[in-house]
Order: C-alpha cells, then sequence, then structure tokens
C-alpha cells in the first residue's frame, strides 16, 4: 500500500521561508510525477508544482521564482522550498504521487503565513 507522510508545515511571518517534505512508502512505478497542490479556505485545490521522474518541473504562475520543487528519487521524497511567503500562499499543502492510473495523496500539511 502507497502512503504519503508530509511534514514541514507550520506559520511564518512574510518574507519568511519553509520547506515541506513528502515522503512516498510503498510500491510505486519508477516513471512518476510528484507534486505539490494546496487548497485555501474557501476554494479550490490547485496545482503548485510537480516532478516528473526525468527531472522535468512545472509550477503555478502565482509561486514562480519563489517556490522550489525537487525530489530524491532514491529516498521517493519530494520537497517544496517555499522562499518569500506571501498571505496569500496560507492554504493547507497535500503532497501527490500520480503512476499509470494511481493518484495517491497525503493528508494535508498546514501553512500559514501571517504577522
Amino acid at each position: 500500500q502507497v502512503q504519503l507522510v508530509e511534514s514541514g508545515g507550520g506559520l511564518v511571518q512574510p518574507g519568511g521561508s519553509l520547506r515541506l517534505s513528502c515522503a512516498v512508502s510503498g510500491s510505486i512505478f519508477r516513471s512518476n510525477v510528484m507534486g505539490w497542490y494546496r487548497q485555501a479556505p474557501g476554494k479550490e485545490r490547485e496545482l503548485v508544482a510537480h516532478t516528473t521522474s526525468g527531472g522535468t518541473t512545472n509550477y503555478a504562475e502565482s509561486v514562480k521564482g519563489r517556490f522550489t520543487i525537487s525530489r530524491d528519487n532514491a529516498k521517493n521524497t519530494v520537497y517544496l522550498q517555499m522562499n518569500s511567503l506571501k498571505p496569500e500562499d496560507t492554504a493547507v499543502y497535500y503532497c501527490n504521487v500520480k503512476f499509470v492510473m494511481y493518484d495517491y495523496w497525503g493528508q494535508g500539511t498546514q501553512v500559514t503565513v501571517s504577522s
């Protein structure tokens, strides 16, 4: 069974930084897409960034230049470095992995940007 465990969320002041981690356990295909999504209160879940096992990355326009997604394939772990955080980045952040027809989600970690 595939499980995703996120860590690294918390409260940070505007302009600060946080690093999210997501460890994926269980059997997954070597060819996969790992990503981060977020959902703010009253809004739909949206893609923040994703990265393929081949190294291709994609970012939402709102986070380009501030967030960096990376992965360690040997550890089946994906990271999200978030810099220059803004109050509008406040949301629950979810880790996701997709391969073949499978789609798995983490439990979510709260990120709050506030002074």
